[in-house]
């Protein structure tokens, strides 16, 4: 592979392809799992690896995921053998580069499935029509017509449900059991006993039902049409999990496709050569031409274009860019070329940060499904318990064989712990998926279940509401004093600074003098301001509360202005007035929010009459202005003590205390590491418009997951009686089987169309 050479000389490969070592430092990896079936194979893994100490585990049967915190003191290699040792496999993400790291066979499975799906359809569908078709022409009837149906369900009881089966003996052989088991037991059982009845001539006449009788009647000494049902049924059900489950995670397959398999490096003579992507290091100058992907993210050293951000921000607008300005990996450069100098490569990319997200979310558990899983690590052999003791009521209450048999047979087949395992981890998939597409990352299930409770938004402005870019507006100096030399001092003292206000004054100080000095002693002053010593001179500026107000000689300032007074050895010299506009999406979201029944707050540490200016231009509920940053985190409280349950938006180092302290934390994706960080949501496109998307994707979802729960625990409680006692045939039970699953994995793939 290519390297390249850092200004600071070092050589750098790949960053992100090397995992550390495990007993460098306690670390969280991921690790793919292949031959789960169902939510009990997970629990068992989960339940399995946290028995190992050292070893803190979850196990996400959707996303056939297992994330691992791992101890130092033990290896990666410990988690692949407790893994092997339960008959799965487990393969490290972290240890494999990223061309060549292992996915879950999605096409395979689904290709798969489809095939033994049809083979088991095209033989079902005359195993139940050929008893249909002997009752109805009675000259039709022929003899064997029972081993025509054999030879028709022999492919779907033994090929077509072979992976059932597979699971079924690997559990065994470890000592455990899982839905499989349920599935093959219930289709072992169904296919000797029809052999030993046609064997032994104790055969249903065509006659007497048809095929009705295979659907109302639930005792009948032959049940391969059972056992050819509840295979179909099956597979139908696994076939659109698959699928939905395919389809949810392309989303994180689109952002994985974002980056750049190749980039033109800039060397110093100022040719050009093509590298892989993976080869480059921060400092390293690339150029990209129309039409190509931005490799990684990186600073506009020269040239002009738009940017396309559609694929990682939801944004339709191709954004400009020019000299000095940020782009990011993945986004496409649409018209002119650009030379620009990578910040971060590899893992530290902002693209890289999404795909951990989304992988985050949907490892992440709810503490609903942590019992739900609880519950369906035990289901399987409590059914199966109840399978016998319903076969052992029944011979005591005087049934014949046949009810007996036709009751545990319906007790088998009809439980289904996946309708409870895929409920929570399905939605949560589909979910991240549609957010990824729209900007929207939810970090974890905490921002589904603080979603259905949040009735206060309170929204940061500067960034946040307002552009951030501001600009200053008037320069108002003391009389007798020297403009150029005030700018020059306050400029070099801002220019150490990376505030938005901090930016705009040493913007506007290069405009008018010729260079900034450098600055001694530089201190930020958070939500006041920042001081520091410039040619001997101690500079001070900031908050006109910073310096004990404004000067008499100051004019009256517009009330949008944000006020900066500059102080010069203990004296006032300057108030500079700048502004901020206002984000176009800011009004029509603040309208979404309220109109949805929310409480808006503009909360900032502006004066108040350029906060209430903004305040009343988006049409928020109330302003709070003049706030320090630990302000903020007690204006939180407040709220909460009040009783309110309080959503924050915001981008900066001084909304990380706040976005934390709040029931739900969304952080702008332009924002600082620690305001993301703190955030339970990201919103990486530029429009306040995914602020109400957010809080409807989280609400609409956590309202899935709810109404998921309700229909597998309650199809579970119903239905286990109702088999148990006889009123269902085996067919109509395996088929509500089956039913079940499909149900909720549709339910949830509704999510995508929102």
């Amino acid at each position: 592979m290519t390297e390249l050479t850092s200004p600071a000389g070092d050589v750098r490969d790949r960053p992100d392809s090397g995992a550390s070592d495990a007993g460098s430092a306690e670390s969280g990896e991921d690790f793919l799992l292949t031959g789960m079936t169902c939510a009990a194979c997970a629990s068992r893994i989960e339940r399995r690896l946290n028995k190992v100490e050292g070893i803190s585990a979850t196990v996400n049967y959707a996303t056939e995921r297992a994330t691992v915190l791992l101890d130092p003191t033990v290896d990666r290699s410990t988690v692949v053998d407790v893994v092997a040792k339960l008959g799965y496999s487990a393969t490290s993400l972290r240890t494999a580069p990223d061309d060549d790291r292992p996915v879950p066979a999605g096409n395979d499975r689904v290709a798969d499935l489809w095939r033994r799906l049809v083979v088991a359809a095209v033989l079902f569908i005359p195993m139940v029509d050929l008893p249909l078709a002997l009752s109805v022409l009675p000259a039709a009837r022929f003899p064997g017509w029972e081993w025509v149906v054999a030879a028709l369900a022999a492919p779907v009881v033994v090929w077509s449900a072979w992976p059932l089966h597979r699971a079924a003996f690997v559990n065994a052989r470890h000592g455990a059991s899982s839905m499989d088991t349920l599935i093959s037991l219930g289709i072992c059982a169904a296919t000797v006993w029809s052999l030993g009845s046609i064997l032994l001539g104790h055969l249903p006449d065509p006659a007497e039902g048809g095929a009705l009788r295979v659907f109302l009647d639930p005792v009948g000494p032959l049940y391969l049409e059972v056992a050819a049902a509840v295979t179909t049924f099956v597979l139908a059900g696994r076939y659109v999990e698959a699928r939905a489950k395919r389809a949810a995670g392309a989303a994180l397959a689109a952002l994985a496709a974002l980056a750049a398999r190749d980039v033109a490096v800039l060397l110093p003579d100022g040719t050009e050569t093509r590298v892989p992507a993976s080869a480059l290091a921060v400092g390293t100058r690339f150029v990209v031409r129309p039409g190509e992907k931005v490799a990684t993210d990186g600073v506009v050293e020269s040239g002009a274009s738009a940017v396309d951000r559609s694929m990682l921000t939801g944004e339709t607008v191709p954004v400009e860019v020019a000299e000095g300005e940020s782009v990011t990996g993945g986004t496409v450069a649409t018209s002119g070329r650009l030379v620009v100098t990578a910040t971060a490569v590899g893992s530290a990319t902002q693209l890289a940060g999404m795909i951990r997200l989304v992988e985050s979310a949907q490892a992440s558990k709810a503490s609903v499904q942590r019992l739900v899983d609880r519950i369906s690590s035990v289901f399987v052999p409590v059914v199966i318990g109840l399978s016998v003791v319903t076969a052992l009521g029944w011979w005591l209450a005087g049934g014949d064989a046949g009810e007996i048999f036709a009751a545990a047979l319906s007790v088998l087949v009809i439980a289904c712990p996946c309708a409870l395992g895929l409920a929570t981890p399905t939605a949560m998939l589909v979910a991240s998926g549609r957010g990824a597409r729209e900007g929207i990352f939810l970090k974890s299930h905490q921002a589904l279940e603080s979603s259905r409770v949040v009735d206060t938004v309170v929204l940061d402005k500067t960034g946040t509401v307002t552009t951030g870019a501001m600009t200053v507006r008037a320069v108002h100096v003391a009389p007798d004093t020297d403009r150029a030399r005030v700018l020059r001092l306050a400029g070099a003292v801002e220019d150490s600074s990376e505030h938005a206000v901090a930016r705009a004054i040493a913007a506007r100080a290069r405009d008018e003098v010729t260079d900034l000095p450098a600055v001694e002693g530089f201190e930020a002053l958070p939500g006041l301001g920042a001081q520091g010593t410039v040619d001997g001179v101690a500079v001070r500026l900031g908050r006109p509360t910073l310096v004990g107000g404004l000067p008499d000689w100051a004019p009256e300032p517009a009330a949008d202005s944000t006020l900066v007074v500059v102080e010069c050895d203990g004296s006032m010299v300057a108030v500079l007035e700048l502004a901020d506009e206002i984000k176009p999406s800011a009004a029509p979201a603040v309208a979404r929010l309220r109109a949805a029944g929310l409480r808006t707050v503009l909360l900032s540490g502006d004066r108040a009459g350029a906060a209430e200016a903004v305040g009343a231009a988006i049409g928020v509920d109330e302003v709070v202005a003049e706030v320090l940053p630990q302000d903020k985190v007690t204006a939180i409280a407040a709220r909460q003590q009040d009783g309110a349950r309080v959503a924050m938006v915001g981008d900066g180092i001084n909304d990380g205390p706040a976005l934390a302290a709040a029931d739900l934390g969304l952080a702008v994706g332009a924002g600082t590491d620690v305001a993301l960080e703190a955030a339970d949501v990201i919103l990486v496109r530029d429009d306040l418009g995914a602020v109400p998307d957010a809080l409807d994707l989280a609400r609409r979802t956590a309202t899935t997951i709810r109404r998921n729960l309700v229909w597998a625990f309650g199809y579970n409680v119903a239905a286990l009686p109702l088999a148990a006692f006889g009123l269902l045939s085996p067919l109509i039970a395996g088929l509500a089987m089956a039913l079940s699953s499909v149900l909720v994995v549709s339910s949830s793939v509704r999510l995508r169309r929102m």
